[in-house]
């Protein structure tokens, strides 16, 4: 009886861990990555010069910062996201999600009017 109480606490250990993991790990995923850039800073082999996120937040600091979502950071420099906040559900920081049909001028096989 006491081994089948310890083999029933084990399990409930092991499987309210897994809980956490996988609550932690939504949680990470759903925000979006955002770090802080100064716009003027464009060079075209490191991309955008990350700077405090206070630049972002407040209108009295001398740097044109902006958030920028996604992209590889290398060093203090980030290149490869955008300026534009990914929507919800839109499965990747490459944008565009969304559904997109045709009309006058829109994608593929469209016959105008």
């Amino acid at each position: 009886m006491a081994n089948t109480r310890a083999q029933l606490r084990s399990t409930t250990v092991v499987l309210g861990g897994m809980g956490l993991l996988a609550a932690a790990l939504t949680a990470c995923s759903s925000a979006p990555d955002k770090r802080c850039v100064d716009r003027d800073s464009y060079r075209l082999a490191k991309g955008y010069k990350v700077v405090s996120d206070k630049n972002c937040r407040s209108a009295k600091v001398s740097l044109n910062g902006s958030w920028y979502y996604g992209g590889k950071k290398k060093g203090s420099w980030v290149t490869g996201g955008s300026f534009t906040k990914p929507s919800k559900g839109s499965g990747g920081s490459s944008g565009g999600g969304g559904v997109h049909r045709g009309g006058f001028g829109g994608g593929k096989g469209g016959s105008g009017g």
